[in-house]
């Protein structure tokens, strides 16, 4: 059994985390770096867990775009099919010779009906085609509609574009040692306001001879910030009033630490409120290490120059 820390208990543990105790139950860490909590819900049918219009809204944009090609191309690759199967001599105008141009031509005429472009080369003379046709149409003007919401919902949902290092570092601080992590707003022309963040530790200690996970928020060396136009550093000095104190390298290994951030901010832009969320697991904390400044002064001294390149870059320091 790994030799787990007791639980300090002179600290009050954070039970608000939305998180149980029990470090068998879980799988891995709490919250993955893009913010998303690391579960998967069991037990109920794909139907009540499933939202299409919220898994549209977060896609990546390539992956939207190749969905929207995608369905496009099979709606008319199946109305093709159906043309083909009540006959295309009820389609007019269709001039190919041969069993593939007959194809490709009923295929482009179900795209013009489809978008309701209609050329008018080819249209429907058959009571089956004619019915095809305007079901086309309806489905159409019914994908383009949900389509276009979507997009619009995408381009509007507000978003905190802040961008974390990829890892924390624990390192000298003034006359401590401090866990400490960075992050910046990197989009142009685009300042949060009344930035505040919360941070969480989450780690496995030993309680009536039992591992538990507890969790402790994290005191700060600051809280909030009227704007970001640059990067926070945060810094939680580690010392006899932090839940981590004491610990070294393997000691965060030990008692599987993970270290939750919640950032909450206004974005002028969009008048609204927006936040983030990410996590460091103990992989994914540097002993022994410094972040370098990440911003300069421009060559003409009109200017601040914010390096966002230099996020992740540290400095190896003595402990």
């Amino acid at each position: 059994m790994a030799n787990f820390k007791s639980a300090n208990p002179f600290l009050k543990p954070n039970n608000d985390t939305g998180f149980g105790n029990n470090p068998n139950s879980y799988g891995g860490r709490f919250i993955n770096k893009d913010g998303t909590f690391n579960l998967r819900r069991e037990g109920i049918s794909l139907f009540d867990k499933f939202s299409v219009f919220q898994r549209m809204l977060n896609l990546s944009n390539l992956h939207f775009g190749s969905l929207i090609l995608v369905y496009y191309f099979m709606m008319n690759a199946l109305f093709t099919l159906a043309y083909v199967a009540v006959g295309t001599e009820q389609l007019q105008g269709i001039i190919g010779t041969t069993p593939w141009a007959h194809l490709k031509e009923t295929f482009f005429f179900s795209t013009q009906t489809f978008v309701t472009v209609g050329y008018g080369r080819i249209n429907p003379i058959g009571d089956a085609a004619s019915i095809l046709a305007s079901l086309e149409s309806l489905s159409g003007y019914l994908s383009f509609a949900i389509i276009t919401g979507l997009i619009y919902g995408r381009f509007s949902r507000p978003k905190s574009y802040l961008a974390f290092s990829d890892f924390a570092v624990v390192a000298p601080y003034k006359d401590k040692t401090a866990l400490m992590f960075r992050f910046a707003n990197y989009k142009d022309n685009h300042i949060l306001t009344n930035v505040e963040i919360k941070v969480n530790a989450a780690l496995q200690v030993e309680e009536n001879g039992t591992p538990t996970f507890k969790f402790y928020d994290l005191t700060l060396e600051r809280y909030k910030i009227d704007s970001l136009p640059m990067n926070w550093t945060v810094v939680h000095a580690i010392d006899e009033n932090s839940p981590l104190y004491g610990y070294n390298q393997p000691d965060f290994a030990t008692a599987d630490v993970e270290i939750y951030v919640l950032i909450t901010s206004f974005d002028d832009i969009y008048s609204s409120p927006v936040l983030q969320r990410t996590s460091y697991t103990f992989r994914e904390i540097k002993f022994n290490a410094k972040f370098v400044p990440m911003y300069r002064e421009s060559e003409d001294g009109q200017m601040t120059i914010l390096e966002l390149h230099k996020l992740n870059t540290v400095v190896e320091v003595k402990g």
